[in-house]
């Protein structure tokens, strides 16, 4: 018997979305497999509140951050770094060879306007990338509001947004925001296998692409574009998790998005209240994610040993990530997770720990 996922990634996959995936085998050059990427595509749209392209790249979320990034940028990149995963943006900005410089806070601590504002002003970029849900820390950055200082004072900046850990889960509003581009894997809050990256791109972010002197090809908008009319991939695309990726958002649409966000909603609010009462939150309260709540091990307690336990039980969590192993402890509250899941899960911790 296999323990419920708790952990922010890869989440827990209904029986139904397991199921859809053993739909026998069709070629994705058929009517067939353009008709599925057509009926799957408006349903992403309308997830993301967009009308502009929305891409499916069979590859993790790193590979589209790298790819995007590469497409990004004629003059010089700003990473805004709050912990593991936006770190990881600058890492891939340098790794390709693209200047760039970096804006750093804390860990627990969320990027504001005011610092981006800061270091845009001085006129060497073109583009800035963020984090929405910073998954190692449980911060939710201001991403809204960072876009929104960014198209008054610097409307030429491309904002590219990795929401792997929240895509599905929040509501983000990808034209009314203004970002170019927003990817997620789905193994996070669309609960599906991992394998599959939904991505967002802008008709300006694929305007600059065309400028760029070496975009890449895997990635590239200019090569998913030359397939996009026809519903169809330029390489071969993980056509199985695709027909769960359709089973999936009808399930979503049927919830009903706002429905969803709320859902969310409910769970964090759960968790947050118990991580107060019984230990403290890591992060600041100001920015405290929707899908994973950082857990600060005030009381000492061993996570491993809690983990071995709740495994026991039917249930993993997620220790702290890097030098926060020990230190903290990661609830996710995210995908196809209820209220019900939360509360049983939180009773078991309860019960282990005497609490």
């Amino acid at each position: 018997m296999y323990p419920k996922l708790f952990i922010p990634g890869p989440t827990h996959v209904r029986e139904e979305v397991l199921q859809a995936q053993t739909v026998p085998m069709i070629g994705h050059r058929t009517p067939e497999y353009s008709a599925l990427q057509a009926e799957v595509t408006p349903k992403l749209q309308k997830l993301l509140y967009t009308t502009q392209r929305v891409y499916l790249y069979t590859s993790s979320s790193t590979g589209v951050m790298e790819g995007s990034v590469r497409q990004a940028s004629t003059k010089k990149v700003l990473n805004t770094v709050c912990g593991a995963f936006s770190k990881r943006w600058h890492q891939i900005t340098k790794a390709n060879g693209i200047p760039c410089d970096k804006i750093e806070v804390p860990m627990g601590q969320a990027i504001t306007p005011e610092m981006v504002d800061e270091a845009l002003a001085s006129g060497e970029y073109d583009a800035v990338t963020i984090v929405m849900n910073e998954t190692s820390t449980g911060v939710m950055n201001p991403v809204k509001d960072i876009a929104a200082l960014i198209h008054d004072k610097y409307p030429d900046v491309l904002i590219l947004v990795d929401a792997v850990s929240c895509m599905a889960g929040v509501k983000i509003e990808f034209d009314a925001w203004g970002l170019d581009v927003c990817l997620a894997g789905v193994q996070k809050c669309f609960a599906l296998p991992p394998g599959l990256t939904v991505c967002a791109v802008s008709d300006r972010a694929r305007e600059r692409a065309r400028q760029v002197a070496n975009p890449g090809y895997y990635f590239s908008y200019e090569q998913m574009d030359k397939k996009y009319e026809k519903h169809q991939t330029p390489a071969t695309p993980a056509i199985s998790l695709i027909w769960a990726l359709n089973k999936q958002m009808d399930d979503i649409l049927a919830e009903g998005l706002e429905n969803r966000w709320q859902r969310h909603k409910d769970m964090a609010a759960i968790v947050q209240d118990w991580a107060r009462e019984y230990f403290a939150l890591y992060s600041d309260e100001r920015y405290l994610s929707l899908t994973v709540t950082n857990v600060k091990n005030t009381r000492g307690i061993s996570v491993a040993g809690l983990n071995e336990e709740l495994r026991k039980r039917g249930a993993i969590i997620s220790n702290g990530y890097g030098d926060l192993k020990e230190k903290c402890f990661r609830i996710a509250h995210m995908g196809d997770l209820t209220v019900e899941d939360i509360k049983w899960l939180l009773e078991q911790i309860n019960d282990i720990l005497g609490l």
